[in-house]
């Protein structure tokens, strides 16, 4: 993270040289940054109150240049290990005024996902019209065999075909179009980088009735003000951390149907993404119209993105419901800051008996031989992108179903877990019984912490639902199961994969390996389903808006590239009737299986009330699909093979050598940049640190060549990864290698930070 001691988002860089010292004394690191002797005095004294084992001496030398020891009290022989927490601190020291928190669970899965090399998460370039601008029945069966019983649908991700906007038609030729421009070149191909336009959620809605956009404003910043999540950000730099800061701004654009179009709008948002270390990770866009002769002026329309590794859906609509207060009452919100909120969160969480989780995972964790895919295998679908499918049940077939599964002691939730299980046992192609998984969204909320309910951030989060489906048994014997597995998830709705994996006895898989036949490794990734619960507005905060002239509508979902598969979202529609949202990847279900699919999923819930008898099975209900075709599904592509160590620049063949450590999390563009702007003579290469052990020191060892000095490099996680390969290589083979360690901030200051710190290690020429 940039450092808060730095002007203008400059980022710290740190210098280690571990041969410069006898084996046990000191950890010394020189601070070479824009830091003056006041400046790091304040980031030792931090260190010294956040790391009391540690012993914490600064010489400041010249302004910009300070040397910091670290002595622990007792000096064990042999290198000093720098604990990920201090080292975090050393390069992104806490805001004045500001807290860090950890990352844990399913919010760790979500940063390191946003986190990851491009191209291992599906493209969300484009937006995407499943069966065309002309097809207004997409979602429905293609064959037209379930056309009518009232299913409709919208095609589009993110509303560019939007039924409801007649002023805004699709721009097929719209020049800011960002398809194409996610593909990184060079060194970054292989870098993440910070939260893109795949990894970020879209809502939307009309105004309807009077609106003041300064009031607007200082609404929001009001809620900015008093939500902590809000003003968070994240830190990536040796372990992940949450960072809340004590003031941010609010994020609001202001646009004109005339210069822009709405489907232009929110390309142009999701290309835009989020940059993960500056606080807050959600926006808002006003897009406005002007009246004509010939029509009038369309209602204003809201447009607000979030970063689901920093909040849910849920703790979106906590968050509206907060903003409305605040536009009720002229602007300002009132009562202080909220608590509980994610501080009061993590300590719940940091105190709770891992105990009862443990014995349930050893035990539930899905079987490696579990069916998770939608679909059986198929070729490349020759698509890419995500696809949005909408079909909804009417109110009186929603009724039927929910009436059907409380007969039996279940809600209708369970019928829908009942019926996906049904379709990912018939995808599977076997005979007899087979265990199924998917992942079940569940709420965080629901634990002992006074208050918790009210809290907004990603405390929702997915766990692997593993059930037995056997075509002989009854029907109701498998609604019971989903539901008796769903309510032993739901005691623990902070679990983690990672956890879970570990309570379960799985070693993860080994890095590089195509996950294609174990469940375990992310049982959560190929399908997920979510049942939202509304959560409207007090009444009489909606009477006092109306008294206003404004009426408060519901928003709508316009984009969602979950990183899998397909999420299937389920929530009741204003009338009554259930509605089922399906995202999906193109490159993975190609959109006639994903419509063939989730009419499937309908047809089955319509039939299933009928199914009245106690002796009805579940083969009776597959027979429904006798004539369906089943979907096919590709399989994931292979992650492109790659060179350990990658020569970018050949250098002279005496002068020292420059080491970029290259790992999942380094600010995209750093390097590229970095390698550009270097006028030395230095020969420059790339290390993967991120394959099999051993392997970055062989190549390094290799690269150096006699007589070299060897400097490694890294921005944000490429430094601890750079400062561990020094721990591990041999002094004797050649002049102790130097570290250059930085900060986490946006490229240009990273590749500053990286040449400052180069700078001063570099062997003068002769």
């Amino acid at each position: 993270m940039s450092s808060r001691y730095a002007p203008g988002g400059a980022v710290l860089a740190v210098v280690h040289e571990p041969g410069a010292l006898s084996p046990g004394g000191p950890l010394v690191l020189e601070l070479c940054g824009p830091l003056g002797p006041a400046d790091a005095e304040t980031v030792a004294a931090r260190l010294a109150q956040r790391h009391r084992s540690f012993d914490v001496a600064l010489d400041s030398h010249r302004s910009g240049r300070h040397l910091l020891r670290l002595t622990p009290p007792a000096a064990a022989p042999g290198p000093l290990p720098l604990p990920a927490e201090l080292l975090a601190d050393v390069l992104a020291p806490p805001p004045p005024g500001g807290e860090v928190l950890p990352v844990t669970g399913h919010q760790r899965a979500l940063l390191r996902a946003a986190l990851a090399p491009a191209g291992t998460t599906a493209d969300t370039g484009r937006p995407h019209h499943p069966h065309g601008a002309d097809n207004p029945h997409g979602a429905d069966d293609p064959h037209g065999a379930d056309s009518a019983g009232g299913t409709d649908s919208a095609g589009g991700i993110d509303g560019t075909d939007d039924p409801h906007d007649p002023h805004d038609p699709h721009d097929p030729h719209d020049p800011h179009d960002p398809h194409g421009a996610h593909g990184a070149h060079g060194v970054e191909g292989v870098e993440g980088g910070g939260g893109g336009g795949g990894h970020l959620e879209q809502l939307y809605w009309d105004w309807s009735g009077p609106l003041d956009v300064a009031r607007f404003a200082a609404a929001w910043q009001s809620v900015v003000d008093r939500e902590s999540v809000l003003r968070a950000c994240f830190d990536w730099v040796a372990s992940p951390r949450l960072v809340l800061h004590a003031r941010a701004e609010a994020d609001i654009a202001v646009h004109s149907r005339t210069t822009v179009t709405w489907a232009q709008l929110l390309r142009r948002d999701r290309a835009r993404g989020f940059a993960l270390h500056r606080p807050g990770l959600l926006r808002l866009t006003l897009l406005r119209g002007a009246s004509s002769a010939a029509a009038p002026a369309p209602l204003p329309r809201v447009l607000l993105t979030y970063h689901p590794a920093l909040l849910d859906e849920r703790g979106v609509h906590l968050l509206l419901r907060e903003f409305y207060r605040a536009y009720a009452a002229g602007g300002v919100l009132p009562g202080g800051e909220r608590r509980p909120d994610l501080r009061d969160h993590a300590r719940w969480l940091a105190g709770q008996n891992t105990d009862a989780a443990r014995q349930l995972w050893a035990r539930a964790a899905p079987p490696r031989h579990a069916a998770t895919r939608p679909g059986r295998p198929g070729g490349a679908t020759g698509q890419h992108g995500p696809g949005l499918l909408h079909t909804r049940l009417l109110p009186a077939q929603t009724f039927r179903l929910r009436s059907w599964a409380a007969l039996r002691g279940a809600a209708e939730s369970s019928a829908l877990h009942l019926v996906w299980a049904l379709l990912l046992y018939r995808a599977a192609d076997v005979r007899g019984p087979l265990p199924v998984s998917f992942g079940v969204q569940l709420s965080g909320r629901d634990i002992t912490l006074p208050g918790a309910a009210g809290i907004p951030g990603p405390l929702d989060g997915p766990l692997p639902m593993t059930v037995s489906v056997d075509p002989d048994e009854p029907l109701t014997g498998l609604l019971h199961q989903v539901r008796d597995t769903l309510l032993d998830l739901a005691a623990y709705p902070w679990a983690g994969t990672e956890s879970i994996r570990a309570w379960s006895g799985r070693s993860p898989a080994p890095p590089g390996s195509a996950r294609v036949t174990d469940a375990f490794t992310d049982p959560c990734t190929d399908t997920l389903l979510r049942f939202e619960g509304p959560l409207p507005l007090p009444q009489a905060l909606r009477g006092e808006l109306a008294a206003q002239g404004i009426d408060v509508q519901s928003p709508r979902t316009a984009a969602g590239a979950t990183g899998r598969p397909l999420t299937l979202t389920a929530r009741h529609d204003t009338e009554g009737g259930l509605a089922l949202s399906a995202v999906h990847d193109r490159a993975r279900l190609a959109d006639e299986d994903a419509a063939a699919l989730h009419t499937q999923c309908v047809r089955l819930l319509r039939a299933l009330p009928g199914h009245r008898d106690a002796a009805a099975t579940t083969g009776q209900l597959l027979d429904v699909l006798e004539r369906a075709a089943v979907p096919r599904m590709a399989r994931p592509a292979p992650p492109p093979p790659r060179p350990a160590l990658s020569v970018l620049r050949p250098g002279h063949p005496h002068a020292d050598v420059i080491c970029l450590v290259v790992v999942p999390g380094v600010p995209a563009g750093s390097y590229d940049l970095f390698v550009r702007g270097h006028r030395g003579p230095e020969r420059i290469v790339a290390v993967h640190a991120d394959g099999a052990p051993g392997a970055p020191q062989a190549v390094l060892h290799q690269a150096r060549g006699p007589g070299r000095r060897l400097v490694l490099c890294g921005c944000g996680p490429g430094g601890r990864a750079a400062y561990e390969l020094a721990q591990h290589l041999p002094y004797a083979a050649g002049p102790a290698p130097a570290v250059v360690m930085t900060g986490i901030g946006d490229a240009a200051a990273g590749a500053s930070a990286l040449a400052r710190g180069v700078r001063s290690v570099l062997t003068p020429p002769p």
